[in-house]
């Protein structure tokens, strides 16, 4: 029932702690206002006030029997100051952050006699009283009606709540850079990028990041060693169908010809696999500042001179660079094309920014893809016979997931679809500006 409150939560871990901070000392801070103005200042001035209500009812019943020099003794002696005015006493003031002052205004105008108050400053309340017709103004000490200061609390409180809070936050800081230091660690890991990390902060953080330490150079172990033997293999298989090749040339044309074809395709799938099994090892290059417009440039150029069109539907691209693998993101996108060429005769390519992704799309006008092999097609060495015409070349299934393989490395995926401009198969690769 309050999942609706997700939305408006922050996403980051240090925000989110900060606001478990500092939400309970903000609440806390307003219920001890409200509970102190309410139950405190208010009860006292009420007392107070009260009691000075006293006292001008006495001052007020020696002017009422004519004995203005009685009613000056018992004011002097009660601390109150009574002046006759010829002039009605009609001044009201009270500064806005007076919390107080709302109390003692309530309280004295229940005196019938009282026809002005004002409270000027925290000194003094100033009072015009009229009884049997003449005016009288009357000056009260403010501490004998409330609270000096009243507001003093308060300020110390938020000042001090805002002093402690800022300290929690560095150390909140401070505790919280090694988790981040763990994540962006674990984050460039996963797009192939090898950072220096050493385990630090809190006992849970240390464990983790020493797990996270081992997984990693497990990992790098067994893609280590997948290459090695995958090379290895690939070596010592190419002598052997080397001399398959050299023995196959005296056998007769009728003979030779589907032998040699067989031949062909167990070298085309040997490099293949090769070529997915190290699409992501060091031959890719490290990362490095890649302007996406001359990478598309590049390619249509590099097409241009097998006579094939790459048409650019769009005449501006983006001009932005992102870190990435030139070598490796062009791998995937040449993956894309021949694809395209295999199964179609127009093929068009251009990017665009999508919430700070750059989005390359290849569209053909080939027969394309059902939706529901989707996620067949991106399985190693899975042929859509049925889809797509295996006539058209010789594919071992390996195209896409080489593709899809470098757009996780680069943080990113690959996305296919139907193309609504050419009507065949759509392929998106998304790649992440900034990391």
């Amino acid at each position: 029932m309050f999942s609706w409150i997700k939305r408006y939560l922050p996403k980051g871990l240090y925000w989110r702690a900060a606001l478990i901070l500092v939400l309970p000392v903000f609440l806390l801070q307003i219920i001890v206002s409200f509970v102190f103005i309410q139950r405190h200042f208010e009860g006292v001035t009420e007392q107070l006030t009260g009691g000075v209500i006293d006292d001008l009812r006495l001052i007020e019943q020696s002017l009422a029997n004519d004995a203005l020099s009685d009613a000056v003794k018992i004011a002097t002696a009660l601390g109150v100051r009574v002046v006759p005015v010829d002039t009605p006493f009609e001044t009201e003031t009270r500064r806005f952050y007076d919390l107080s002052g709302i109390i003692v205004l309530r309280e004295l105008r229940t005196v019938q006699s009282v026809k002005a108050i004002d409270l000027p400053d925290d000194d003094f309340v100033t009072l015009g009283l009229n009884v049997r017709g003449q005016d009288y103004k009357i000056t009260v000490l403010r501490k004998r009606v409330s609270a000096s200061n009243p507001h003093q609390l308060i300020v110390n409180m938020v000042f001090f709540g805002i002093l402690l809070t800022v300290i929690a936050f560095l150390y909140l800081r401070n505790q919280l850079r090694p988790i981040t230091r763990l994540a962006q660690a674990a984050d460039a890991f996963g797009r192939g990028v090898h950072i220096p990390y050493r385990p630090s902060g809190a006992t849970e953080v240390r464990a983790a990041g020493r797990a996270f330490l081992d997984m990693r150079s497990r990992i790098e172990r067994h893609i280590e060693q997948r290459t090695l033997i995958l090379s290895g293999v690939s070596h010592d298989l190419r002598t052997p169908l080397t001399r398959l090749k050299l023995g196959l040339s005296f056998l007769p044309d009728q003979d030779r010809e589907p032998l040699e074809k067989d031949v062909e395709d167990m070298r085309v799938l040997l490099d293949e696999f090769l070529v997915f099994a190290k699409a992501l090892g060091e031959d890719s290059g490290a990362p490095e500042p890649v302007r996406p417009v001359d990478l598309i440039h590049q390619l249509v150029s590099d097409y241009s001179r097998m006579d094939k069109v790459i048409e650019l539907p769009k005449d501006r691209f983006p001009d932005i660079r992102l870190m990435a693998r030139p070598t490796a993101l062009k791998r995937a996108l040449e993956n894309l094309i021949n694809n395209a060429f295999r199964y179609g005769d127009r093929v068009q390519l251009f990017c665009h920014l999508a919430q700070g992704q750059i989005v390359f799309e290849v569209h053909d006008n080939g027969p394309g893809i059902p939706n529901e092999k989707f996620d067949d097609a991106l399985k190693p060495f899975h042929r859509l016979d049925p889809a797509r015409n295996q006539d058209k070349g010789a594919g071992v299934g390996l195209g896409l997931p080489i593709t899809e393989d470098i757009a996780r490395a680069h943080g990113g995926w690959l996305e296919l679809g139907k193309s609504n401009e050419l009507g065949g198969l759509l392929a998106r690769i998304y790649i992440a500006i900034e990391r």
